[in-house]
Order: C-alpha cells, then structure tokens, then sequence
C-alpha cells in the first residue's frame, strides 16, 4: 500500500516532483541542452587538438599564403551572424506589438542553431583534420624536408601553438556554418512572418452552375516580401565566399559549412514555429505550459496536414 499522500506511481509532492514538474511544462530541457552544448564548444575550443593529416611539401593546394588580415574575422562573423539577426528579429517584433512568449521562442530558437552549429562543425574538423590551403605558410616546415614524401606536423617549425594546429581545420568551414546558421535562421524567421509560402484567395468561390471564370485562384507573396527573405542568405553567401578569397577553404569547405548550418538552422526554426504553408506560421507554437491553440490535448503543436492551407 502506498503512503498517504503518494500513489504507486511515486511522490507526487516535494521538491523533486517539484522540478519534474517544471521541466515538463516549461523550456528548461533546451535552456539544458543549450548550456551542454556551449560548454562543449568551450571545451572543444580550448583543449581538443585536430588530428593531423600527413603532407607534402610541394602539394599546390596547400601552398597559399596565409591572410593575416581576414576579410570577415571570427569578432565581424559574431556581429554579421549574432548581433545582427538578432536585432533584426527583435526589431520585427517589437515594431508589430509581439508578445513575450514570440520574443522568446524567437531568440532561443536563434541561440540553438547557433550553437549547435558551432558545435558539430569543430566535432568534425577535429575528426577529419583536412588541411587548409595555407597550411605550408603556418607550418613553415623546416629547410631540407624531402618533397614527393608523406610528412608529418614534426617538420613544422612554426611556435605558435593556434596558428599551427589550426591548419588542419579546414574541413567543414565554421565561418560558413556560422553564418548560415544565424542568418539563415533570420531568413526562415522573415519568411514565415511575411507568409510568403502561405496561399492567398483570389476572385470568388465557384458558382453552383459550375462557371469556370468564378473559380479560386491560389497566388504567393510578392516578389518584394520575397527578395527581403533572401537578403540575409546573400549575406550568408559573401561570408562564405570570403573564407576561399582569404585561402582559409575551399569550395568544398564554404559549401558543405553552409549546407550544415542551414540545416541546422531549418531543424531548429521548425521546432518552434509551424510549417511555411501554415495560415499561423507568423505564430510559434504555445509553449509546453500552454494550451493548443486548436485543441485541448497537451501538446501544443499540430500536425503538418493540419497547418495546411485552408480557404475562409
């Protein structure tokens, strides 16, 4: 027999049904997994070293120079890719009258691609440890190093310890997946605010005879609503494009950065907000504490057939 007060099924007071009850009916399991990943990242950036793919000296595509100037550096990807899209997505709502619970979901959504961006792309570079097409000018290998023979870091003479190591992190490109990952976000976030995916009613509905001329007609947003969605992706795409100008990737790099981050950025907008077709995309989805807008079942989201277009 159960205690008073308690079921079979466990205690159903104090301070751990307390916070169980918490982290079901609120954020708390993404605040969770946000600090994880950020203290990955650190970890990651700090005190993981590639692994070191071995070389030739006379391999051409490992032989520019190395900018010391960047065209974009890591601060400038911060602004472009951070500080920008989030002001723009606050501006946006705050402009229309949003309420709390948009704003958040807004930021939070933006704060996990970002981060969970970063964090798989130095997974991987560590992993791979693909050279970089200036590694030759970083490590500066030492006067008698055999060409045409397989190499190691141990012919390098460069002292500095980032700059060295940092050579072999070429592969996929974090400056890409970065900014691909915030401002594509930003870009997802414009689209379903404006509804430029979601479809619109033209003329009347069709008469009982049948005439064709009253039939509906289904047309998308304006090419203008369109073309400011796409902004924050050419942005995305000049940073991309600076990483081969400065020789720190290729185009397979830039590319497979930028498919990573923009998936990322998709996978995580999608978590938070309905599908672009919805006639509520402009409106994320009620937070775990909330009721469905359409429902009275505990989860707040809808199913995809559910968000889709209906006439009115």
């Amino acid at each position: 027999m159960a205690p008073p007060g308690r079921t079979s099924r466990g205690p159903q007071g104090g301070i751990f049904a307390s916070l169980v009850r918490f982290y079901q009916s609120s954020y708390a399991s993404d605040y969770l997994g946000f600090a994880v990943l950020t203290t990955t990242f650190l970890y990651i950036q700090f005190f993981v070293e590639p692994f070191h793919r071995l070389f030739f000296v006379n391999d051409l595509n490992i032989s520019y120079p190395h900018a010391v100037v960047e065209r974009v550096p890591v601060s400038m990807n911060f602004v472009y890719s951070l500080l920008v899209p989030l002001s723009l997505i606050l501006l946006f709502n705050t402009a229309f009258g949003s309420h709390v619970h948009k704003h958040h979901v807004s930021i939070l959504g933006i704060a996990i691609a970002l981060v969970l961006a970063s964090t798989v792309t130095d997974i991987i570079k560590n992993m791979v440890g693909r050279p970089r097409p200036d590694l030759l000018a970083r490590c500066r290998p030492a006067l008698g190093t055999p060409p045409n023979t397989l190499v190691s870091i141990g012919v390098c003479t460069e002292t500095d310890h980032h700059r060295l190591h940092d050579g072999w992190r070429s592969f996929p490109s974090g400056h890409s997946s970065f900014a691909f990952a915030g401002l594509g976000y930003t870009s997802l976030f414009l689209a379903g605010q404006l509804k430029i995916f979601v479809l619109h009613n033209s003329g009347s509905s069709p008469s009982l005879t049948g005439d064709r001329d009253k039939t509906i007609v289904h047309v998308r947003g304006d090419l203008g609503k369109i073309l400011i969605c796409l902004m924050p992706l050419l942005g995305a795409a000049m940073i991309a494009i600076s990483r081969c100008q400065d020789y720190r990737h290729d185009v397979y790099d830039v590319c497979t950065g930028a498919l990573l981050g923009w998936t990322i950025a998709y996978w995580s907008y999608r978590r938070y907000w309905p599908h672009f077709s919805s006639l509520h995309c402009d409106e994320p989805y009620p937070g775990p504490s909330l009721p469905s807008r359409n429902d009275d079942s505990s989860s707040g989201r809808l199913r995809d057939e559910e968000e889709g277009f209906r006439e009115v």
